[in-house]
């Protein structure tokens, strides 16, 4: 990271340079000339000092949330008032290089003002700006005796994150409104120590479902992005954690299936451990979770990273109906209105929010209940997902 400082002071430069020109075309006041440059030159020494700190240390742990919220805030309404003055040189290049035009500086200042009072909301207020998603999925093979059934799904809870008892209770009352028919946490109960979700215990085990609560481990549970005094130490901390999900009630599946029956009829349930793409851990098996499985059972999966689905289970000899993931977060930065998603996530994952489809089988991708680095969310609110099951009429 390092190495990459003088280039991100150079970018970081030659942006606020750029947008520093309608500042100059709207007013030629000496004092905003050097607001504008201090306050650039404060963050951006900040931001340096933040990443020098001795990695993953403590106090590393508490400045880099705030240092990412400022850099975001200074950052990003700059970064998307750019292209209207970008738009306007391009004209100018045709136009012999008149002066600036007024009108389209305070175009670009007013969308950075829109921006940064975004941004400020999602700082301070989105990390529990909870929305509640619905979807209906048919299958034509869907037991008759589950038709109706409902599923709330949450996902990344990042108990380490968590300051705000009120905020966090607002997300957990949310779940038990839906009153589903089971609910499903798939995976990240922690950023790192099983001892950040101490406080927690309580609120979370008063969820409820009448047909139970289940839950697997995300790549954050396993402890392996911070450096423990033992072996021993680390495999303490996961055991752990393994007894947290048993206190707030939820049965943790490792690997293996459960059987959800109502009546005669029945569904499978499938938890495997986390398994990701490029450098994640590889920890899922889904060959082992599904061995004892008829080959016709309707079967839901659990796996926290996305990329499994392509990976793994789209290839598997076992049809999975549907997969619940999360994972990614949505990034916790983006555009996700009437129907239009966007993040940078996307260029990283395929499959990043929402439900997706292949041949009948599907994945829906939950953007997380809490948050994770950045102390918020900025367009890509957390949330609480509720799935029905259908089951579809033949002609």
């Amino acid at each position: 990271m390092a190495k990459r400082i003088p280039l991100i002071i150079l970018l970081w430069f030659c942006s606020d340079l750029y947008f520093y020109q309608a500042i100059r075309t709207v007013s030629t006041a000496p004092v905003y000339s050097w607001a504008y440059w201090l306050t650039d030159l404060i963050l951006m020494s900040g931001i340096v000092a933040v990443i020098f700190v001795q990695r993953a240390s403590k106090m590393q742990e508490r400045l880099i949330a705030p240092a990412i919220g400022l850099m975001l805030l200074a950052f990003i309404p700059r970064l998307f008032s750019l292209p209207v003055l970008i738009v306007e040189d391009i004209t100018r290049l045709f136009r012999g290089f008149p002066a600036r035009s007024i009108w389209v500086s305070e175009l670009a200042l007013s969308i950075a003002a829109a921006l940064f009072l975004l941004v400020l909301f999602g700082i301070t207020r989105g990390k529990h700006f909870y929305r509640l998603r619905r979807e209906t999925i048919s299958f034509p093979d869907l037991p008759e005796a589950f038709n109706g059934f409902t599923i709330t799904q949450i996902t990344d809870v990042h108990s380490g994150s968590f300051t705000d008892a009120a905020g966090v209770q607002k997300g957990l009352n949310m779940v038990n409104a839906q009153q589903s028919d089971v609910i499903l946490f798939t995976g990240d109960l922690v950023n790192n120590r099983a001892s950040e979700m101490d406080r927690w215990i309580p609120f979370f085990a008063r969820l409820k479902a009448p047909m139970g609560k289940f839950s697997i481990l995300g790549n954050h549970d396993y402890g392996d992005y911070i450096k423990w005094e033992s072996a021993d130490a680390k495999h303490a901390n996961l055991a752990r954690l393994k007894q947290i999900h048993a206190e707030i009630g939820f049965r943790l599946l490792l690997n293996e299936a459960i059987t959800l029956s109502k009546g005669n009829q029945s569904i499978e349930l499938i938890g495997v451990e986390n398994w990701g793409k490029g450098g994640f851990q590889k920890y899922g098996d889904l060959e082992k979770a599904t061995q004892r499985l008829p080959g016709d059972s309707f079967k839901i999966l659990m796996s926290h990273d996305p990329s499994h689905w392509e990976g793994v289970t789209l290839q598997h000899k076992h049809h999975i109906h549907l997969t619940l993931a999360g994972h990614t977060h949505g990034m916790q930065f983006g555009i996700d209105f009437l129907g239009f998603k966007w993040s940078p996530i996307q260029y990283v994952y395929k499959q990043w929010a929402g439900l997706y489809q292949d041949a009948g089988r599907y994945l829906y991708v939950n953007r997380g209940f809490g948050f994770l680095g950045l102390k918020g969310r900025i367009g890509m609110w957390p949330e609480v997902a509720v799935i029905t099951l259908k089951r579809q009429q033949l002609k």
